[in-house]
């Protein structure tokens, strides 16, 4: 099983180019299943999670074929099979995302229940009820959700809570549906954005994506496209932690900076000198980071995907932080790792106060989840001596060749 081994103390130079967003990819991928049409994508990021949801759509009988290792082409033409098997289901949630285009364009589908990171509970009942108001006849049964429908009638749903992932099947179900859906209390994170802008270059009609309310007027088809994906902003941030922890001075280019509002605006708190352009990023730490407090949030709010580099940036800054988690009620296991290099963490439930210690050592850790191995990574940067990072299996999900990005910013590291 592969590891990173990783020799911190080093600031970080350099620059490095950002990949496309991993939790827009994975829907996009999804929206093939809507077109009978050819669907081009660019800027599609090289993760394990992205080759688990081309397996998956490969399997239902959609074509794909690569141009380079960031283009390819998807086509729906020949859907053989409407079954979403556990097998591959179980690694990756964002796996249900073919529910909606299915039952949608096909009028049935079957779909395991999903897996992924063991960050907390994370229910795809909201899914279940939003296609149900649609019409969608569905059942459970022997970990499936069956759904079934002769074609899909437009109405209000309103979600209990806002969900990313379940705003996106809706959405995608919803294009096809007889007559108007108003998706109320939906997500707004740039993600679902890049995904509304991909099916209204397919022919959908839709109002509101980035607001909290989604109109989608139905179609009787949709056609091919071609589309950029956006850039992770995850990624960028990510790397942003780093240098932040670590000192020194990087460019991050093909990002886009007005997507990342909440994280930039805690980087700055912490002391990162910013200089943002249309699609780049300067980034300049000189000397030891300022603790800042973190309430995760949904979006524009800040990011749970950054919650875990921000603590690990936290371990290594002067004074006393705050993180509470509002999203996830399992996501602080990257906690005690950090604590096996040095750090000063306690946990009362969904708040962690970490106090900053002057230094890091080094040590033998173990990646719980995509985000904690990130964080890892970020305090092993950070600590003196050689630190191991077991379990990066979970990193390579959401972080295209991240050590190779690393060492060409001057990090000692290397995957063994």
């Amino acid at each position: 099983m592969d590891r990173l081994r990783i020799t911190g103390g080093t600031p970080l130079h350099g620059e490095v180019t950002i990949s496309g967003a991993k939790n827009a990819a994975l829907p996009i991928l999804c929206a093939c299943l809507l077109t009978e049409e050819p669907v081009r994508l660019n800027n599609v990021p090289d993760l394990k999670d992205i080759r688990t949801m081309l397996r998956l759509l490969e399997q239902l009988g959609v074509k794909v074929q690569w141009h380079d290792s960031e283009s390819l082409t998807l086509q729906a033409s020949d859907i053989t099979s409407y079954e979403a098997a556990y097998d591959l289901v179980k690694t990756m949630r964002a796996s249900i995302l073919v529910l909606g285009p299915l039952v949608a364009r096909f009028g049935q589908a079957r779909v395991s229940l999903p897996g992924g990171c063991a960050i907390g509970q994370r229910p795809v009942d909201q899914h279940i009820r939003g296609l149900a108001a649609l019409g969608a006849q569905i059942q459970m049964t022997q970990g499936y959700v069956v759904a079934q429908s002769d074609r899909l009638q437009g109405n209000t749903v309103r979600t209990d809570m806002v969900t990313v992932t379940g705003t996106e099947n809706l959405m995608m179900a919803a294009v096809l549906a007889q007559g108007t859906t108003v998706l109320e209390n939906a997500a707004r994170e740039p993600e679902i954005v890049d995904l509304a802008n991909l099916l209204i270059k397919m022919g959908a009609r839709i109002k509101g994506h980035g607001t909290d309310r989604i109109v989608i007027e139905g179609v009787d088809r949709l056609h091919g496209a071609e589309h950029n994906i956006i850039s992770d902003r995850i990624e960028a941030g990510s790397f942003l932690c780093a240098v932040a922890a670590t000192g020194g001075q990087i460019r991050l280019n093909a990002v886009e900076p007005d997507i990342m509002g909440a994280t930039l605006d805690k980087l700055r708190e912490a002391g990162l000198s910013l200089t943002l352009g249309e699609d780049w990023i300067e980034a300049t730490m000189n000397g030891r980071p300022n603790s800042v407090d973190i309430r995760t949030h949904e979006y524009p709010g800040f990011a749970t995907d950054m919650q875990a580099q921000f603590m690990a940036l936290n371990t290594v800054a002067t004074g006393v932080a705050l993180i509470v988690e509002t999203i996830f009620e399992n996501r602080f296991m990257h906690v005690q790792e950090l604590i096996r290099l040095g750090a000063n963490i306690e946990v009362d439930g969904s708040t962690a106060v970490v106090r900053g210690v002057d230094t890091l050592c080094g040590a033998t850790v173990m990646a719980t989840d995509l985000r904690a191995s990130a964080s890892l990574v970020i305090a092993g940067l950070a600590a003196q001596g050689q630190t191991i990072v077991e379990r990066i299996y979970h990193l390579d999900r959401g972080y295209a060749q991240m050590e190779h990005k690393l060492q060409s910013l001057g990090a000692q590291i290397e995957r063994i």
